[in-house]
């Protein structure tokens, strides 16, 4: 009766021994890539800032040029460059009768 019960007790050691193992790994493998991560932070966060940065005067620059085209409307044309109005007309108060 000793061998079937070392053995049972063999089994039940293996399977926690791999669960304990496994999780071990697994808690293992996630802290080297959050170490990985956090090293990374720094440049990505870089990144981002100057994404945003470069974004920000895009939008500035054509906020500019929309307020320059409102305001180039909105003063209308020169006078000087307009040219010449359409003089009244001749108009003829009877027709010429023949």
């Amino acid at each position: 009766m000793e061998r079937p019960l070392l053995a049972v007790l063999l089994l039940v050691g293996l399977i926690i021994g791999c669960a304990v193992g496994s999780a071990y790994a697994r808690a293992r493998r996630g802290w080297n890539d959050y170490q990985t991560v956090k090293k990374s932070v720094p440049g990505a966060r870089n990144s981002a800032w100057l994404l945003i940065r470069g974004v920000a005067m895009k939008a500035a620059v054509i906020a500019l040029l929309l307020v320059g085209a409102v305001a180039y409307a909105a003063a209308g044309a020169d006078d000087e460059t307009a040219g010449p109005a359409p003089g009244p007309s001749a108009t003829q108060s009877e027709p010429v009768r023949r």
